[in-house]
């Protein structure tokens, strides 16, 4: 039912951990036989599934038996009655991927990785992280009985770092950038025999982004929204949405998803944008200097597809300001309540980009990926004007005439 294919040649290989094409060395993918999927998935047994991402396990690398799992997937999909509203959208979505176990989408790819690994014997999970990543490793590791072993660019959120030692992984702290970091990885997936999850188990890995948008469809009544914002690191996550979009379809479950896929980045970190807007088919590595420090590699590794799927669907890429990202985050929390770590701000900044070049009209479906908690960042997060009032005794009439100041109220007004 599932083979690994290369996604430059073509080349079909047997089902095992692999990761790169014998014959011209590109990367590999989960390939699947659609005629039998078909045979074996409908939206009535998806369903009957549990509420997690294994309710698609017939669209996945799966394990045999019951999965690991921390109960990662079938996230909210949030009607934004006030950011659409603030930003003239009548049908915009927020799909909530806070709300995964360990606060971000990565928990989708790391239990996909994690089954796999305990599947073929590995005893140690590990992966190049810029934060969220290393969290998630770290506690399906605690939850599979595997050592844990991240590696990260020094210098990231402590929020981030103090989570992945609390699950118990040893953190690996590397003084240089992600792409740094992973080039370490790479060495060291030839030397040790570790499940590195985004080196040496990647086909299998990024397959559990595409639960993603498997849940934004079936939770929109099986219909694929008009456009999709997607926030870009190494451009697996875009990537992976524009094939679930197709199997989907492959399987038989839509007949259609005409949707517009459009990444998001900001301008400290913006290789996979520049080349869309420029129309080039390679991307020129940058060195990241940004505050979206989840979203800053230079040199993507699935940076060529993420491009090429987003011109396939017609879509469009932004790199907003550095300061834009702040206030998305301000503007989301303010309206629908969700505390996004600075990739939710790139993409509400992203958003407001499009909708103002006339790319999203008001009257049609939009889905924004928010991917990581605020909670992780929250240095980030000062106190905003006319958000604090100090008093300095417990006196109503010191709170009357502070609220005063503060509104422009006549005093003893209330």
């Amino acid at each position: 039912m599932k083979r690994l294919r290369c996604r430059e040649c073509g080349r079909l290989r047997d089902f095992e951990p692999a990761y790169v094409c014998e014959h011209c060395f590109g990367p590999l993918e989960v390939a699947y036989d659609f005629d039998e999927v078909r045979q074996r998935i409908s939206r009535d047994s998806i369903a009957r599934g549990p509420n997690t991402i294994w309710r698609y396990r017939d669209l996945l690398p799966a394990p045999e038996g019951e999965p690991i799992d921390l109960g990662t997937g079938f996230t909210s999909l949030v009607k934004a009655r006030n950011l659409g509203k603030a930003l003239g959208l009548d049908h915009l979505y927020l799909k909530n991927d806070t709300l995964n176990p360990t606060g971000s989408f990565k928990d989708r790819n790391v239990a996909v990785a994690t089954n796999f690994a305990l599947s073929y014997g590995f005893d140690t999970l590990s992966c190049s992280s810029t934060g969220n990543l290393a969290g998630s490793v770290a506690a399906y590791a605690a939850r599979a009985g595997l050592r844990a072993m991240v590696f990260i660019p020094a210098g990231l959120e402590p929020g981030k770092v103090g989570a992945a030692s609390a699950y118990g992984a040893t953190v690996v702290e590397v003084g240089g950038t992600y792409d740094d970091v992973n080039r370490l990885c790479a060495e060291l997936a030839d030397l040790y025999r570790w499940a590195i999850v985004n080196v040496n188990l990647r086909p299998f890995y990024s397959e559990g982004s595409k639960t993603l948008a498997f849940e934004i469809v079936e939770q929109l009544g099986w219909r694929a929204p008009d456009h999709i914002v997607v926030p870009v690191a190494a451009g697996s996550l875009l990537a992976k949405t524009a094939k679930a979009f197709q199997e989907l379809i492959g399987a038989g479950l839509v007949t259609e998803a005409p949707t517009r896929i459009h990444a998001a980045q900001a301008q400290g970190c913006a290789p996979v944008s520049t080349a869309v807007q420029r129309g080039a088919d390679a991307i020129t590595p940058v060195r990241p200097n940004s505050i979206a420090k989840s979203l800053a590699i230079g040199n993507p590794a699935d940076g060529r597809y993420a491009a090429r799927a987003v011109r396939a669907s017609g879509g469009w890429a932004t790199a907003c300001r550095e300061d834009a990202v702040l206030d998305g985050m301000a503007l989301l929390a303010e309206t629908e309540g969700i505390l996004s770590e600075p990739a939710g701000g790139v993409v509400v900044a992203g958003l407001q980009e499009l909708v103002a070049q006339g790319r999203i009209r008001r009257d049609e479906t939009v889905v924004i990926c928010i991917t990581g908690s605020g909670l992780k960042t929250t240095e980030l997060f000062g106190v905003r004007d006319g958000h604090r009032l100090q008093l300095g005794k417990a006196r109503a009439s010191d709170f009357v005439r502070a609220l005063a100041e503060v509104e422009n109220a006549p005093a003893g007004v209330v």
